[in-house]
């Protein structure tokens, strides 16, 4: 008998996973805010740049978004901070004796398809903020901004515990 009630929640839930799929991918297209930078090459300099660039942009991001509570809040602090978030990125570039120029850019933005923390991001246009280093055509860094899942990963999370539910749920029923 817990064999058919096992069997019959994994048919359940899977139907479900599946018939909402779709609907999934619309939310996350409609309520994300990306970020993104893109490095001038693949050169292991260019790379590093991008690095420390992410690492300085990420953290103070982290410091203007931390009371937001909805997409709505956190456009309007990135929007507003624009050009703080500018001179930063030339501070920084500066002081890496980084010679080459920088584009800054809030609004709808190309992204290619990604997979990230086990979801699958179709490729088109996103609402985001995009750094883009000299010519833009090495690898890029990219996250969510809101809701705020790669500001949550730059911090320690080090206590964090992962499950699966349906693993979770068979070892409930077959107790």
């Amino acid at each position: 008998m817990k064999k058919i009630i096992i069997f019959i929640l994994t048919i359940v839930t899977l139907f479900s996973v599946i018939t909402n799929i779709k609907a999934k991918e619309s939310i996350i297209r409609d309520n994300t805010i990306r970020f993104r930078i893109l490095a001038n090459s693949n050169s292991i300099y260019d790379q590093n740049i991008k690095i420390q660039v992410r690492n300085v942009i990420q953290n103070e991001i982290l410091k203007l978004v931390k009371d937001c509570n909805n997409k709505e809040e956190t456009r309007k602090v990135l929007i507003n901070n624009k050009i703080h978030l500018e001179e930063l990125t030339r501070k920084t570039l500066n002081e890496l004796n980084y010679d080459k120029d920088f584009e800054i850019n809030y609004g709808y933005n190309y992204f290619p398809k990604k997979k990230y923390n086990n979801n699958i991001y179709k490729e088109g246009k996103y609402e985001s903020l995009v750094i883009k280093l000299g010519e833009g055509k090495g690898d890029n860094f990219w996250c969510i901004l809101f809701p705020p899942l790669c500001l949550l990963e730059s911090e320690d999370n080090s206590n964090t515990k992962y499950s699966f539910y349906l693993k979770d749920l068979y070892k409930k029923i077959v107790k």
